[in-house]
């Protein structure tokens, strides 16, 4: 279970945060503000309701830098920055006040989030020309969608700026809003991407998934949506609930070695008509790990001949010799973008699509550190490694693989009722068994 929106989204205290969209994307702001340790500051490059103004522990109106000069002396709990009231609502901050704030934060560590545009407390939107407006420092940027949507009439009830949303979903006025509709407008340059800094992490929330249906919905959206950005969260922020934390997560195919003791390359003996190496790559691709790295060593042409027409990247790893671990770093420094890897060994070819889909999913539920497949209460591989272990990753020296780590992280276990995930080919023996086991 993911406790925080502050793990779902990755952040800490030298995170700055740009929401933007609607269906909660205040609630959000103020949320992870309640959870990231305190102070926080929290501002708006757009209009906030007054309303909003009590979420906060203390208000400060800046119109110019000099009003932020009580943040040197009284900086503590949840402090909300605007431009002047105005009726209802508060105005923007000046670009001079933002630059200072993003000074000040940086220089202290303190976590910086920013409201980017309004949506009139409607569930969807799509944007003008002025908006959002994303400062290209932020570290990280979220998409905000409320999945009440759904189903409801493309018009101004449901829908902030219905007529531009209608040309960026291709989607006639009064018609359904449908999860294709809302997937458009997201990975549109003017849509859910316009004005987000090439840096920053990309994140949609996609929000108010009150109903098994809509968590549904959302979960079918994530794949597609992945495409174009770093994470997709599927929430009920009302119900305090995050469900999933969807990302990309690496195969990363060990393919190094030497196979000096079983007298020629483990990695290019014949699976079906095809290479290992080979067969355990179209697994990874065909499971959706993105990216799929292949690792070599040893051999090192020939593998990457075996492979070179896959959509996968190929990393030499010159210290193949030094062990496992050198393997292990030079594909972590290939996926470092990744939410997770799954180390894939080229004498399995017999693993299955289907416990590689298991474990990202079991780690989208909660982003264990660790998933490990278990097997008739025996620890199998291949094993999952969400990204908060890639740096003790990169510290393994010698040969003894992802396991000199699982003392330093919790590992969660997916049962698993298929006992080929104990077998792996270290001897011809162990491979006549393989391939001479029709149930394979």
């Amino acid at each position: 279970m993911i406790h925080s929106l502050a793990q779902a989204l990755r952040v800490d205290s030298s995170s700055s945060v740009a929401f933007a969209g609607a269906g909660g994307k205040t609630t959000a702001m103020f949320q992870l503000a309640r959870e990231l340790q305190s102070p926080v500051i929290v501002t708006a490059t757009s209009h906030l309701g007054a309303w909003q103004l009590k979420l906060a522990d203390q208000h400060i109106i800046a119109k110019t830098p000099a009003s932020l000069v009580v943040l040197e002396h009284d900086l503590q709990g949840v402090i909300l920055v605007t431009g002047e009231i105005d009726g209802d609502r508060t105005l923007a901050i000046t670009d001079d006040v933002l630059d200072w704030l993003h000074r000040f934060c940086d220089h202290h560590s303190i976590p910086l989030l920013i409201e980017a545009d309004g949506s009139r407390q409607k569930p969807i939107k799509a944007w003008a020309e002025h908006e959002p407006s994303i400062p290209a420092f932020a570290s990280h940027v979220v998409q905000v969608i409320g999945l009440s949507s759904l189903g409801k009439p493309l018009g101004q009830e449901h829908v902030h700026r219905p007529e531009l949303f209608s040309r960026l979903a291709r989607l006639t006025m009064g018609n359904a809003v449908t999860s294709n509709s809302v997937l458009q407008v997201l990975t549109d340059k003017d849509g859910g991407l316009k004005n987000v800094p090439g840096a920053a992490r990309k994140v949609v929330l996609l929000n108010q998934a009150d109903t098994a249906n809509l968590q549904s919905a959302a979960h079918g959206l994530a794949h597609s949506l992945l495409a174009a950005y770093d994470s997709v969260i599927v929430s009920s922020l009302i119900e305090n609930q995050i469900f999933a934390v969807h990302e990309r997560i690496a195969g990363i195919v060990l393919a190094a070695g030497e196979s000096t003791r079983y007298g020629q390359p483990k990695q290019l003996l014949d699976w079906r008509g095809q290479p290992f190496v080979r067969a355990v790559a179209k697994t990874a691709l065909d499971a959706g790990l993105s990216p799929v790295v292949v690792v070599t060593g040893a051999h090192a042409d020939q593998i990457r001949n075996a492979v070179d027409d896959l959509n996968v990247t190929v990393v030499h790893n010159a210290d193949w010799h030094r062990g496992q671990g050198s393997s292990i770093r030079t594909g972590i420094k290939a996926a470092e973008n990744a939410g997770g890897a799954i180390f894939l060994l080229t004498d399995q070819p017999q693993v299955t699509t289907s416990i590689l889909r298991g474990l990202v999913e079991k780690h989208a539920e909660g982003l264990y550190p660790i998933v490990a497949p278990m097997v008739m209460d025996q620890r199998a591989n291949p094993v999952l490694f969400d990204h908060v272990a890639f740096n003790d990753l990169a510290s393994i020296e010698g040969d003894t693989g992802g396991r000199a780590i699982f003392h330093k992280h919790r590992v969660e276990y997916l049962p698993w009722h298929d006992d080929r995930l104990l077998l792996d080919v270290d001897t011809p023996e162990m491979y006549r068994r393989l391939i001479s086991d029709e149930s394979l």
